[in-house]
């Protein structure tokens, strides 16, 4: 009797471990590569329930089913099926966020032959999955420890900028369109396209286009964060091309440009095409978004869905009119060639796909400068870019390749900057206007009337990380001038 019982007790616990070992790695995979996309404990809730509760607990039922003549009869074959299309599965999610119908056979028909021909090696095949996890855990414990040590020590101000003082109230509309290059950079190196009509339009508007403006760093979490914050981070000295620690947190949670607006006294929006900003469910510091939480899926690159942000921004526009009002409206185009070498369609089929996508992002630019025109003219409409478009580039990793070539470099980091001031008064501290880091540093001391904060301007130089070509590490590339350079940071 003992001896039942004790086989009965080593089948559940086999049963569990099983089900683990189908999850356990695709969740430290998952958490490795995307932890800046998952780092919230709804998240942690929800994936320690779909790669470890559901698989385990599917194998302790089936293991407890098993009483029933038929299904321990299938049960030798029926585990390592399950555990193989669940493990398959995992990774597919892992790597794409989403389960793909050709993919998603592919492994039902691997899991077959495994379960066919390989099950007498399926002790074996969860000892290599449970080893893989234990490897896994070497990669994940940095990237743990990263954001257990992260400090805000850089997001420091040299001075009391965080406690302007606006003597002008005009409402701000900071419109940012992903990738737009820079009128001086439009229809050079690699950018032929004849963009004058856009250009006309904003003329015609009252805007004022400045040319020689660059972003500081080379993604969109990476510049933002720069940009909201007035300050370098230098990507944390770390290696992750696109992300840095707590970048969303700190872009919609808590930064110096947010918190002074809201110091005094503005209602502050944030309006975007796509989730991107919010897909670990950052503590949401503005006032008004057209986002709810509960509507952002939980496996997502952030780009699933597209918003028309035309609907809310005509509700939160007629909202409030008695009150001072900054708007931070994200537009996801013309967007910028593919991110990876594996997702490129080539330099040329990139650059037609900019161009399509410019054409799309000007007809959006145009009906909300209009909208905002219309409800209100005499607000402050700035529209600046994130960082360029890359177009020339096979995809964006290659700004980590060591390069002297300005048209290439340019084309990462050169931005649209436009803006039309009240009243079509242009102050004459314009002219400091070279870099993203810097543009709230200067509109604050218009809208302050006190030009001491331009004392503590930052360096406008543009930083990327190389591991090519060079000694691997962060680089200024560009100085405050606009000069191509090579500097170790």
């Amino acid at each position: 009797m003992a001896t039942s019982t004790n086989r009965k007790k080593k089948n559940y616990i086999f049963a569990g471990v099983a089900g683990l070992a189908a999850g356990l790695y695709p969740m430290i995979f998952f958490y490795t590569n995307n932890f800046s996309l998952i780092n919230s404990w709804k998240h942690f809730t929800f994936f320690l329930g779909l790669f470890l509760v559901v698989p385990t607990f599917g194998f302790i039922t089936i293991q407890y089913l098993s009483r029933i003549a038929w299904v321990e009869q299938l049960k030798p074959k029926l585990f390592p099926f399950l555990n193989s299309v669940a493990f398959l599965c995992f990774i597919q999610i892992c790597l794409y966020a989403k389960l793909q119908l050709w993919l998603t056979v592919g492994a039902v028909l691997v899991a077959g032959l495994i379960a066919f021909f390989l099950r007498k090696y399926f002790r074996k095949i969860i000892a290599i999955e449970l080893l893989l996890a234990l490897v896994g855990l070497f990669w994940l414990f940095p990237t743990i420890k990263n954001q257990w040590t992260y400090s805000n020590e850089w997001m420091l101000q040299p001075d009391d900028i965080e406690e302007v003082v606006f003597k002008k109230r005009p409402n701000v509309y900071y419109i940012q369109p992903d990738g737009y290059v820079n009128i001086d950079q439009m229809g050079k190196g690699a950018y032929q396209i004849d963009n004058s009509a856009y250009w006309d339009f904003l003329s015609e508007n009252g805007f004022t286009i400045y040319s020689d403006v660059r972003s500081n760093y080379s993604s969109t979490l990476v510049s933002n964060s720069a940009t909201f914050t007035m300050k370098h981070h230098y990507y944390n000295n770390g290696f992750n091309f696109s992300e840095i620690a707590n970048a969303r947190k700190v872009i919609i949670s808590d930064n110096a440009v947010l918190n002074s607006f809201k110091k005094n006294g503005y209602k502050t929006h944030f309006i975007a095409e796509a989730s991107y900003l919010l897909t670990n469910f950052p503590k949401m510091g503005y006032d008004a978004c057209n986002f709810d939480y509960n509507d952002i899926d939980m496996i997502t690159d952030g780009f699933s869905k597209e918003e028309d942000i035309t609907v809310p921004l005509e509700k939160f526009l007629q909202e409030d009119p008695d009150r001072s009002k900054f708007f931070f409206i994200e537009i996801f185009k013309p967007g910028h060639v593919s991110s990876s070498e594996t997702q490129t369609l080539g330099a040329q089929k990139e650059f037609e796909l900019y161009k399509e996508n410019l054409r799309l992002s000007n007809e959006r630019l145009k009906k909300i400068i209009s909208m905002i025109q219309e409800s209100d003219p005499n607000g402050l409409i700035l529209i600046m870019a994130d960082h360029g478009g890359y177009v020339g580039y096979e995809h964006m990793l290659e700004i980590r390749d060591k390069t002297l070539d300005r048209e290439r470099l340019y084309s990462a980091f050169s931005t649209q900057l436009s803006i039309k001031w009240p009243n079509g008064e242009a102050p004459e501290i314009d002219k400091h206007f070279k870099s993203g880091i810097n543009t709230f540093r200067i509109l604050f001391s218009y809208l302050a009337e006190d030009n001491k904060y331009l004392n503590h301007l930052q360096d406008d130089g543009s930083y990327t990380i190389i591991k090519n070509g060079a000694p691997q590490g962060i680089y200024k590339v560009i100085d405050g001038e606009g000069n191509v350079v090579f500097e170790k940071h």
